[in-house]
């Protein structure tokens, strides 16, 4: 089969040709972060117009590249859930519009499975049962993965997604948007220890839900000089205007999201007994990130599948390829399809 996959569920416009053995023929991504940035966050409405205006070239540009025409498609696949519903409503009425003309089949991805299908994609055995960690700006989530088709939620976020904490931190620090890269960046060869903040842990809900919001508060207690106890001035004192002190605090913010994160992914693991385990989602793209799972999961003999960066970060490459499995099961789709923000 070849499929076009089309992503609008945020604030990256995209489209992708994938092929029935999963080789990516093309991927296009439009991003939108010039737009956003003057607002240091996603602007729903900024980004559904935008999405409007880009939709069609994205498509036509993925198909170029590919070098296939619309009409030697198989199917249509688009992200229909979870996201900015105006975000998504764009996508799915572009693809609906092409599988209606074309008399091709239309097949809704979840855009979160999805991101564990990316951790897999190319691996010809994978080693089932995974634990998938999906992080982002929208969504920080633990699964049991038994197959492409087969998750159950281990665990989630009770307040901010990381990528979100990342982002707010990045805007406490005057680093700028977006908060991930700029944070990464900005940490580089800074040491992480110069500022001690929390590891939250909740322990509600079987103990691998995540809470990201006191760590943020943490740091911007911290940046004003006090404790959320006592409002008193505490040692080492931060000073924004001091280069190293910021490089400083964003190391150890990286260190202590990194460790919470890669803590729960192989709590999970060691709970229901997971041959392997993975990480999807543009927080995976954190090279820190990376390197505690690796260097975990080495320690423990453990597999680990992390997706490319590209492949970790919004694109619509892992919507075709997990819709080329959601087909090959039989399921059918009509055009009453909805979108869901949920």
């Amino acid at each position: 089969m070849i499929i076009l996959g089309i992503e609008t569920s945020c604030d990256e416009c995209a489209a992708a040709v994938v092929d029935g053995g999963g080789t990516i023929l093309s991927n296009v991504v439009s991003s939108q972060i010039e737009l956003h940035a003057p607002y240091g966050g996603v602007v729903p409405e900024v980004a559904s117009r935008s999405h409007m205006e880009t939709i069609h070239p994205v498509i036509a540009e993925a198909l170029r590249t590919a070098h296939i025409a619309a009409n030697d498609l198989d199917a249509i696949a688009v992200t229909h859930r979870p996201g900015l519903i105006g975000s998504l409503l764009v996508g799915l009425c572009a693809a609906k519009g092409l599988a209606l003309a074309l008399g091709k089949p239309l097949v809704p991805v979840n855009h979160v499975d999805a991101h564990v299908y990316a951790c897999v994609a190319g691996i010809d055995e994978p080693l089932y049962p995974l634990s998938a960690l999906v992080v982002s700006g929208g969504h920080t989530s633990l699964f049991r993965v038994d197959s492409p088709l087969e998750l159950e939620p281990v665990g989630r976020t009770l307040d901010d997604a990381a990528g979100e904490a990342f982002d707010k931190v990045a805007a406490i620090l005057g680093l700028g948007y977006p908060g991930g890269p700029a944070i990464e960046k900005a940490a580089r060869g800074a040491g992480n220890e110069r500022f001690a903040l929390p590891r939250p842990l909740p322990t509600g809900g079987g103990g691998l839900d995540f809470s990201f919001s006191g760590l943020k508060t943490a740091v911007l207690y911290r940046t004003r000089g006090m404790t959320s106890k006592k409002r008193r001035t505490v040692e080492p004192a931060f000073d924004g205007d001091d280069p190293e002190s910021v490089a400083a605090m964003a190391a150890s913010f990286q260190e202590a999201a990194a460790d919470v994160l890669t803590t729960r992914l192989f709590q999970a693991a060691q709970k229901f007994g997971a041959r392997a385990v993975a990480a999807g989602g543009g927080v995976a793209a954190n090279s820190l990130l990376r390197q505690q799972i690796e260097e975990k999961a080495a320690a423990l003999s453990l597999p680990v599948y992390l997706p490319p960066r590209a492949l970790a970060t919004d694109n619509a490459a892992m919507i075709a390829g997990l819709a080329g499995h959601i087909y090959a099961s039989g399921r059918r789709f009509d055009l009453s399809v909805d979108a869901f923000a949920g």
